[in-house]
């Protein structure tokens, strides 16, 4: 829960700043018959071209640089060779280093730009729920439930979806998850305090159904329990004096 150094947040500006433009490529490039297998070679391609390491791969197993989940799984998506299908609900996990410095960040994409009005609410209440949770930031003095409740508010009494328990943001920086929990319920006012220099990953998941999850049959992505479509959004974002900076944008 250590405060990053001036160095350390200008590597992670860089580094967040390249993620960025890669993960808008990618989700550019997320239309009907293309397979998550083709992405996450384009992918890595241009991880390498950036001189970017790809943190995930290798991380408690995992087969590829990126996390990439259709429809009903939520996160750690391995990309398979299955083409992706009008209307397909893409999510597309992005976990780099850079100058010995990690960001974090997620999107999620319908593919051929077009969804059923469920779809959308799911995909504009995801996103505005990570905006309300870096908007709660206001510098020294923040407590991690007013993140969490300004999430949780958005999802449920906004958006009417339902809030993924048991998967949350965290810190990170020096490693890909480091403390503190950042859930996306909670209650304003408690939990830990954040101080200026503290980095951490918000990241909203939802779903159109219960909020439940369990383990798919790959024993690693993680899918909606009643088979409900689920939707996420990451930033990882910087506490200032007075607020915060989205360190994940192009």
């Amino acid at each position: 829960m250590r405060a990053k150094t001036p160095a350390d947040i200008e590597n992670m500006r860089a580094g967040g700043k390249l993620l960025a433009i890669i993960l808008k490529d990618l989700a550019s490039k997320v239309k009907p018959g293309i397979t998550p297998k083709e992405l996450s070679a384009d992918a890595a391609e241009q991880i390498k071209k950036h001189q970017m390491q790809p943190v995930v791969l290798g991380y408690e197993g995992f087969p590829d640089v990126i996390c990439i989940s259709v429809n009903e799984a939520i996160v750690h998506g391995i990309p398979g060779r299955q083409p992706i299908r009008q209307g397909d609900l893409v999510k597309l996990d992005l976990t780099l280093g850079y100058k010995g410095m990690i960001n974090d960040s997620a999107v999620s994409v319908i593919a051929g730009g077009h969804g059923s009005a469920g779809v959308q609410r799911l995909l504009d209440g995801t996103k505005a729920a990570l905006s309300a949770g870096i908007a709660a930031i206001k510098g020294e003095g923040t407590r991690v439930g007013d993140i969490s409740q300004a999430v949780q508010d958005v999802l449920e009494k906004e958006y009417k979806l339902g809030v993924i328990r048991e998967l949350v943001g965290h810190g990170v920086g020096y490693q890909i998850h480091e403390a503190p929990n950042i859930p996306n319920f909670g209650v304003a006012g408690t939990g830990p305090l954040l101080h200026p220099g503290m980095t951490i990953a918000i990241e909203p998941m939802a779903a159109l159904g219960d909020w439940h999850i369990t383990v798919a049959k790959d024993k690693n992505t993680i899918i909606m329990k009643d088979g409900s479509l689920g939707a996420h959004f990451e930033h990882t974002v910087l506490i200032t004096q007075d607020g915060a900076e989205i360190l994940t944008l192009p």
